[in-house]
């Protein structure tokens, strides 16, 4: 073991300060909520710079903050106990009418990440173990589905299959053989795969580029015109749709259909201003009752296209949607 490494803040801000928005996206990913990951950073940082001492100066920086900010992530799900974030709920099945009730506000839904967060990373490129591509392992179903994962397979599964580190590396850092982690990798993927396999939205080259554009600009048309039977077209025969807080979800053209023509016909106009969350297109939904009155937020949707064609909206509703727009830049209000 080397000699114990001095640090004050300036170095410590410039050794650490570069790894802080890739460790929040690995917190997110744990956690699926940025305001939670904002915290596990924040806690990890305050342990890092209290047991600087504790560096030694061998083996990797970034694998020691890792491990710090694991240890922050799993203590946060401990204290949470059975508690986990969810775009729709285990064993729910997909609804036929009108939701019913009031919104379920008591359960914890995982959020959508502003494309500003992704930018600000200077290197996404995944190390050379990594199965899962790095526009799959940042989008929001991938987030939802490692929910289901035990907290120690969570952070085995993104150390390894998303960030692409070696069992040998994610076991020194986390604790454990090499065969233990392997064993837990092994089981993290078979949950996986039982669970929604979609491939992610894309928008790579610009022929498909172009595809999605002329696609995001069909839906804010159809939209705008309330064109039913326009915005149905454009969605896969087992599109789904859901809308937390909301419990309902819905599967299928069809039934996604009968929902917005009930629905639709109960606003005013729509406003439909874009941005992107998860590396998926995504909309700032507003609406108004009358040309003199301004236009109020009503969600924050987030699609992902597969094939031509809308293979999900998950429409972050009322409450829950006014709390994340100003995430992405966006008013509650805009003026008529």
């Amino acid at each position: 073991m080397g000699p114990k490494v001095s640090l004050d803040r300036e170095a410590f801000q410039r050794l650490f300060g570069p790894l802080r928005p890739g460790l929040k996206l690995y917190c997110y990913r744990m956690l699926g909520s940025l305001h939670e990951a904002e915290d596990a950073v924040q806690d990890a940082y305050l342990r890092a710079w209290r047991g600087r001492f504790g560096f030694s100066g061998a083996g990797s920086l970034k694998g020691w903050l890792y491990r710090i900010a694991t240890n922050a992530c799993l203590d946060h799900i401990k204290r949470q106990g059975k508690a986990r974030r969810v775009l729709i709920e285990d064993g729910s099945p997909p609804s036929e009418g009108l939701p019913e009730g009031a919104p379920t506000m008591e359960m914890s839904w995982v959020e959508p990440l502003p494309e500003s967060e992704l930018e600000m990373i200077p290197d996404t490129a995944p190390g050379p173990h990594a199965r899962i591509e790095a526009m799959e392992g940042v989008r929001l179903a991938f987030v939802a589905a490692i929910q289901d994962l035990p907290p120690r397979q969570r952070a085995v599964l993104l150390l390894c299959d998303v960030l692409g580190w070696s069992a040998q590396e994610v076991g020194a850092l986390i604790g454990g053989s090499t065969a233990a982690v392997n064993s837990a990798l092994q089981r993290a993927r078979a949950t996986m795969a039982s669970r929604d396999s979609r491939p992610a939205s894309t928008s790579a080259g610009s022929e498909l580029a172009g595809k999605e554009a002329d696609l995001l600009a069909q839906y804010v048309r159809a939209w705008q015109d309330r064109d039913l039977d326009g915005f149905v077209g454009l969605l896969k025969d087992d599109a789904r749709y859901a809308m937390p807080p909301w419990r309902e979800w819905y599967s299928g053209r069809d039934a996604i259909g009968r929902f917005f023509g009930a629905v639709w016909p109960r606003y005013g106009a729509f406003r439909l201003l874009e941005t992107r969350a998860n590396r998926q297109p995504a909309f700032a939904l507003y609406t108004r009752s009358s040309d003199e009155e301004p236009w109020r937020i009503h969600s924050l949707q987030v699609l992902e296209i597969d094939q031509g064609a809308i293979a999900s909206i998950v429409m972050f509703m009322g409450e829950l949607g006014r709390a994340h727009v100003s995430g992405f830049g966006f008013q509650t209000e805009l003026p008529a």
